[in-house]
């Protein structure tokens, strides 16, 4: 059975993957969410996506903002 920690990290290099595919950073994803209404800083996107655990929100609207099509679990 798998972790809370083990599925943290799965969504932290999900996360980072994704960033680095489209070449966008933690500064250009807030800039990405800001304008979608969401006032996140740097520091703020550094913190939650290092950490691992985010909402749901926050997943959903920065894979909105980064361009990511779909988000398939098999893939985490």
């Amino acid at each position: 059975m798998d972790s809370k920690d083990e599925w943290a990290g799965r969504s932290k290099r999900f996360f980072k993957a994704e960033l680095k595919r489209r070449d966008v950073t933690y500064e250009e994803l807030a800039r990405r969410l800001s304008e979608m209404g969401m006032d996140e800083s740097e520091g703020s996107v550094a913190m939650k996506i290092n950490r691992g655990a985010f909402p749901t929100w926050f997943f959903l609207a920065s894979m909105k903002a980064i361009g990511c099509p779909a988000v398939r679990v098999e893939d985490l």
